[in-house]
């Protein structure tokens, strides 16, 4: 059989890949060439997964990515606007503004149960040994009058995104660089122990205080948690941003091909000969638009990536977790309190944090933003990272490290059995259904959480799981030591004698943002003749 023969070969369905796709095809010069991306599993969107929870039509349940910064994330702004001139009015990308921490929300931390606003306003309250200095603050302020106190002037309003990175990479702090130093272990010079642990329990978070590399870490927490973020989520879904990249690609004569997977591939007399499903496909260019998981399972039968591990290995991928819940009615709102004036104040939007290994539980809005106050409404019953995934594991099938078994969901030997019927509506739903074990427990622990006498009745639950191959983590983290300044610029084309191309959030300066493959894809597209 003859082999097929491909200008450019694009692996990985995710938004670098059907980005970088899409915009190649638009060039002029490429007009008449055979682009072609590979997706190994069923779907596009890669680590973006949204899904219609059953019998909640008003509402989106974002099994991956969820929101977007949008006052500090110009690339991702723009793709959405640029994409709406082309979509009819009434299938447009809309955004809403995305809440988060809400002062009447609860923070059951060590047994105790306080609301969000107890850090500020009853600081007393806060049961960690907290010193005179660190009182009083919430946990994210705990952490960024850290940062100053490493980096001064770093938290200065008036700085841009680029200001502040600049300003971290140039840093030292005891006499050493920043960048070779781990952001946990220069927190723990400037603020007590407690004042660590209580950032961590009431962040959220686990791994973003972890040790990677300090230089980014800092500006990298400033976006996110510190000065001002703007968050918005997505309408419809955020997965309706790869899905109508891949739908623009296809349009202008673009191929996607669903359910190929890469298996090896060399660099043989200027060509790549790339072994697909078992078929031989040879490719003028090849970029790998993958996490870097993925590229550590591809390295043992690709000789070229062998090469560069020392790049590819300059980042740590980190596990994140997501378990939605639904229900039929919202009953969060009994959380609430009465207010002095006599206003009943509810619990309905944003998040409540605990140190339970939930961690973190989000009142999914309607998608519109609004909260849900009446009828059917879900839950992110647990959004955790880093060590506390590790709880979950008890509780659902063994994790498979055959790359093909993932490629979906887990096959789920006891399911949890909710009250939705298998319909072709809720397919996408069930492929993520939940173990029978796992929602009973997220149940017990929301019911402690919300100070509740008894567990509420769970109507339908899907999960997932980023740790498991062929992703290996939710997010990626810079290693302490890597001038990820120059790692970002190197590996969008590793090898200089071949066309070789890597992109992806995992090199950026946006990791865990759909930002940050943007940024990549840009970096690696200037450099394709």
């Amino acid at each position: 059989m003859k082999e097929e023969t491909i200008d450019i070969a694009i692996i990985g369905g995710g938004v670098s890949g059907v980005y970088s796709a899409w915009k190649l095809k638009q060039k002029p010069e490429n007009k008449n060439k055979k682009i072609v991306v590979f997706e190994g599993s069923d779907h596009i969107g890669g680590r973006l997964l949204s899904v219609q929870p059953p019998g909640i039509p008003n509402m989106v349940a974002e099994l991956g990515g969820m929101r977007i910064l949008e006052n500090a994330q110009p690339l991702i702004v723009k793709l959405i606007k640029d994409l709406n001139k082309g979509l009819p009015k009434n299938n447009q990308i809309e955004l809403y503004p995305f809440p988060v921490d809400q002062p009447q929300n609860l923070a059951y931390l060590r047994g105790e149960y306080l609301r969000l606003s107890d850090f500020t306003s009853e600081p007393n309250k806060v049961p960690y040994q907290l010193t005179f200095l660190e009182k009083g603050n919430t946990p994210g302020s705990v952490i960024v009058n850290a940062i100053e106190q490493i980096v001064p002037g770093i938290t200065d309003p008036d700085l841009t995104e680029d200001d502040r990175r600049k300003m971290a990479q140039e840093a030292s702090f005891a006499g050493e660089p920043l960048y070779k130093q781990g952001f946990w272990n220069v927190l723990y010079r400037v603020i007590s122990g407690e004042a660590y642990q209580f950032g961590m329990d009431a962040g959220g978070y686990d791994s973003t205080l972890l040790n990677w590399n300090a230089a980014d870490a800092i500006p990298w927490y400033l976006t996110d948690f510190g000065i001002n973020p703007v968050y918005k989520g997505f309408k419809n879904g955020f997965q309706q941003v790869p899905l109508t990249l891949a739908d623009f690609f296809e349009k202008i004569g673009g191929e996607i091909r669903l359910k190929h997977k890469l298996e090896s591939f060399e660099y043989v007399s200027g060509k790549f000969h790339l072994v697909v499903n078992s078929k031989v496909v040879v490719a003028n260019t090849l970029i790998l638009a993958m996490p870097r998981r993925s590229l550590d399972l591809l390295a043992p039968t690709c000789p070229p990536l062998q090469s560069i591990e020392q790049l590819t290995g300059s980042v740590t991928p980190r596990p994140l977790f997501k378990l939605f819940t639904t229900y039929s009615s919202p009953w969060w709102l009994a959380a609430g309190y009465t207010a002095a004036n006599g206003t009943f104040v509810p619990v309905n939007s944003g998040r409540s944090v605990t140190d339970l290994p939930v961690r973190q539980t989000y009142y999914w809005p309607n998608n519109d933003g609004s909260p849900a106050v009446k009828g059917e409404a879900m839950l992110l019953a647990s959004y955790d990272d880093g060590n506390n995934i590790g709880f979950w594991d008890g509780l659902r099938p063994q994790r498979s490290r055959t790359w093909e078994h993932n490629l979906s969901h887990p096959k789920i030997d006891n399911p949890f059995v909710g009250d939705a019927p298998h319909t072709k509506e809720n397919e996408a739903w069930h492929q993520h259904q939940a173990p029978a074990k796992m929602v009973a427990e997220v149940a017990r622990q929301l019911q402690l959480m919300h100070g509740l006498s008894h567990t509420p009745i769970v109507n339908n639950a899907a999960f997932r799981d980023w740790g498991e191959d062929p992703f290996g983590g939710g997010w990626n983290s810079w290693n302490i030591g890597v001038k990820s300044w120059e790692v970002k610029h190197k590996i969008t084309h590793p090898i200089e004698v071949m066309p070789l191309h890597i992109c992806g959030e995992a090199y950026s300066d946006y990791q865990g943002w759909v930002e940050g493959a943007l940024q990549t894809a840009e970096l690696m597209l200037a450099k394709i003749s």
